[in-house]
């Protein structure tokens, strides 16, 4: 029973090791960035979606490849446990949820002590948008956006990933999806080199993004969560990100989005959510609503599992538990 149960206590075990060592100092996603920079320096001079392409699939080859490999050689009993620990492994450094608590956190508690000038200082460090002169909605905003949107790029579509293909899953949407981030904007440089990154992104994350907003639901306003999503998923620029936000933002009873300034441009973005205008305390509030959703997630993961291997359980309990 608990070898069926494995991957579900995997999931936890790797939530528990973020949750205790946080952001390593030398993450292995930032040297992973490094030669994305280097390699996109080299590339990156004929405005071509080819060339992107190769980018793409040269950076993500490799370290995925591998992984798969050594995951298809991992089939023996005796190797049961080193599965685990490179599963767990593999999974604590492709999820992000406590640096991304701890970045939050970082733009709550000024504003909760009145610091607004503090906590546009820590925001820059996790959107692009700009933060100099913000008012204390647009930085709540701005934060409560990054908080949810993330909650599914790092916690919950790595989870589904691995539980579909396990550690190499995993890490072909956390790779795909640091990629996006660094080359998936719609400028002169990134236009074109930048597309495969980003749609490869959007499909990865097509299925993950909708049971997050899902779980986003279950966990907070269920109705206020389902009309906002229904009602204003379209209006977002990204397929995923606007589902995402408008469900975690209607599952707090809160609106969120509202008109950025971007490289000095403005650019009108859709308001999302259902509800009052978000507060500072707003913040700590998705903070929860996800940790609610993570356990409402690996329950129904760890039941699909008891389904999926009901006959191999059912040899395993007593004959009078039959």
């Amino acid at each position: 029973m608990l070898e069926a149960l494995s991957p579900a206590l995997i999931c936890m075990g790797a939530l528990l090791l973020d949750r205790l060592i946080g952001e390593p100092r030398f993450h292995p996603l930032i040297w992973f960035g490094k030669v994305a920079i280097w390699l996109e320096r080299r590339l990156n001079n004929r405005q071509s979606r080819c060339r992107g392409v190769i980018a793409v699939l040269m950076l993500i080859s490799l370290p995925v490849g591998l992984v798969w490999l050594i995951q298809a050689t991992q089939a023996t009993a005796e190797s049961l446990a080193i599965q685990v620990i490179l599963d767990m492994v593999i999974l604590t450094f492709v999820i992000g949820w406590q640096s991304m608590k701890e970045h939050a956190m970082a733009v709550a508690q000024p504003l909760l002590a009145g610091d607004l000038e503090g906590a546009r200082n820590n925001l820059a460090m996790i959107v692009s948008r700009q933060t100099d002169g913000m008012n204390e909605t647009e930085v709540v905003g701005a934060t409560l956006e990054s908080v949810l949107e993330n909650g599914h790029d790092c916690v919950f579509a790595p989870l589904f990933w691995y539980a579909l293909l396990g550690p190499a899953g995993a890490l072909l949407h956390r790779l795909v999806n640091t990629l996006d981030a660094m080359w998936g904007y719609k400028n002169a440089r990134y236009l074109k080199f930048g597309c495969f990154a980003a749609r490869l992104d959007d499909l990865l994350g097509w299925a993950p993004a909708r049971l997050t907003a899902i779980c986003y639901a279950i966990s907070g306003s269920l109705p206020n969560a389902f009309y906002a999503w229904r009602k204003q998923m379209g209006k977002h620029k990204s397929p995923n990100a606007g589902v995402v936000m408008a469900a975690g933002a209607g599952a707090l009873d809160i609106v969120i989005g509202g008109p950025a300034v971007y490289d000095g441009v403005r650019q009108d973005k859709p308001y999302l959510g259902a509800g009052d205008q978000a507060k500072s305390v707003d913040i700590n509030r998705a903070i929860q609503l996800i940790q609610k959703s993570l356990v409402v997630w690996l329950v129904l993961f760890a039941l699909l599992l008891l389904l999926v291997n009901y006959k191999e359980i059912g040899e395993w309990l007593p004959y009078s538990a039959r």
